[in-house]
Formats: structure tokens, sequence, C-alpha cells
């Protein structure tokens, strides 16, 4: 947000609430809008998307890049398992809701991660969504990162034959608070680990908005990034029945959310 809103873009950027929301927006130097988008609260995400058609604008790129990680026990919304829900079905309603503002190049890019490779054989477990039939906080933290990916290489295949793409990126191993789920011993590891192996937050970002701005990523889409480049994803994420398997089941999913 700090690097678009620099350069010129006038940046919509959105938090759990709208409170921090706005104290980001603040921060920067340029146009920012900040809106509430709680990716857990399917109300919270369809209002952000109705507070974007309000604003009026044609959106040049979406960057979905919020998540939660390593949930230590099993938690769930609305019954089904939060990281999933929330990294996304969340994610879901805001893209598909917002594919008519997006321009007719416009990009989406989907915060995925190498942690995708720690899915469930098979990538997804569509008789596991509940997570009741067993709970492993990185395997569910994998599949909703798996889900990410998945999404993004089936939105590409439905962008087919116009200028829109979609893709999914690595952003590495970064020092934010998003392993505030972790273990204690786990959080000591990254702390010792950060100076030395871990990206900052900018460094986290780069590849993000690279593939959501610059003009060498216009004409890429399917692709999953690492550190501004192509990289490999795991086999089965390619796998077009997946990605239609999963874009059928979340919206059954969707269309049961009050």
């Amino acid at each position: 947000m700090r690097v678009l809103a620099l350069r010129g873009a006038h940046v919509i950027g959105t938090a759990r609430t709208e409170e921090k929301a706005k104290q980001a927006c603040a921060s920067v130097t340029g146009r920012a809008t900040g809106l509430a988008c709680e990716l857990a609260d399917p109300a919270s995400v369809r209002a952000c998307v109705a507070s974007v058609k309000k604003l009026g604008v044609r959106l040049d790129a979406l960057i979905c890049n919020a998540g939660i990680m390593a949930l230590p026990k099993l938690e769930k919304a609305f019954g089904y398992e939060l990281q999933f829900f929330t990294n996304h079905i969340g994610h879901f309603i805001l893209v598909t809701g917002l594919l008519d503002t997006l321009k007719d190049d416009g990009r989406v890019v989907m915060l995925s991660s190498a942690a995708h490779t720690m899915a469930p054989k098979g990538g997804i477990q569509f008789d596991n969504l509940q997570g009741e039939k067993g709970y492993s906080k990185w395997a569910a933290y994998g599949q909703s990162k798996m889900a990410n990916l998945v999404f993004a290489k089936e939105l590409a295949r439905r962008f087919a034959g116009t200028k829109r793409t979609a893709n999914a990126v690595h952003p590495g191993v970064i020092v934010t608070n998003l392993g505030r789920s972790m273990a204690s011993f786990e959080q000591i590891g990254l702390a010792i680990a950060g100076p030395l192996a871990l990206k900052s937050v900018g460094e986290g970002a780069a590849t993000e908005t690279y593939v959501a701005v610059h003009p060498d990523a216009a004409k890429i889409s399917g692709a999953y990034w690492a550190d501004c480049n192509i990289a490999k994803s795991r086999g089965d994420a390619e796998d077009p029945a997946l990605g239609k398997k999963l874009w059928a089941e979340s919206e059954r999913i969707v269309a049961s959310l009050p």
C-alpha cells in the first residue's frame, strides 16, 4: 500500500475493522481509503464489496493478501474449519463480488504460500472441510494456501481470451504477526532466525506488488510466483478438475451462508 500510494495509485486498504483500516491508510503518503473486511464474516465481506462499488471506481488490481495461520486447535466459522473459511472462502466472496468492477485488463493476485505443499494428499479434502475427521494446524493451513493457489489458476482459466490475469504468489517467510497463533517455541525460533533468514515486510510485499502492477507481468496468467519470478508449484495444483471442483464447492458453501 505504501509503495503504490506513493506512486499515485488510489489504494483501497482493508482490515478486520474500519478503525484499523483507516489507521493503516493514514500512515501512507498518497490517496488511500480504509474499509472493513473481516474475511471470516461473510456479511462484512459483502459490505466491503458494496462499499467499493459505491466509490464508483474501476479496479486495476485486486491484491488478496490477508489470512490466519497455524491455529493450535480446531476452530470453525459457519461450520467450516476457520483457516480454510477465512483464507479461501472469504477471499472467494470478495473477488467474485468485485469482478464486475475489475478493468478489462485488471489483475487478481492471490497470496498463496510455499506452505501449499503441506496440504493433504489430493490438495483439498472436500470430505473434511469441517475438520472433524482430523485436524492438523499445518495441514489445514497448507490446504487453505493450496485453495488460494487453485482458485487463482481456475480464475485464470475463466479469464482466458481476455486481457485480465490471475496469479498466485509466495511472499516468503516474513516478520509479521501472522505467526501469533504459533507455539511459543516456534515463535522463539522465528525470532532467532529473523535477522538472518526472514524477509522484511517490504521484501515480502515485493512479489505481489510486482505481479499486480509491473508491465512485464501483464500477459502472464495462471502462474505461481516467488521472488518476483515464476516458480514451480505442487503438481496437482495444475489439475483443471480440482479447480472446477473447488469453484463449485465454494459457490455451494457461499450460497448456504446467511
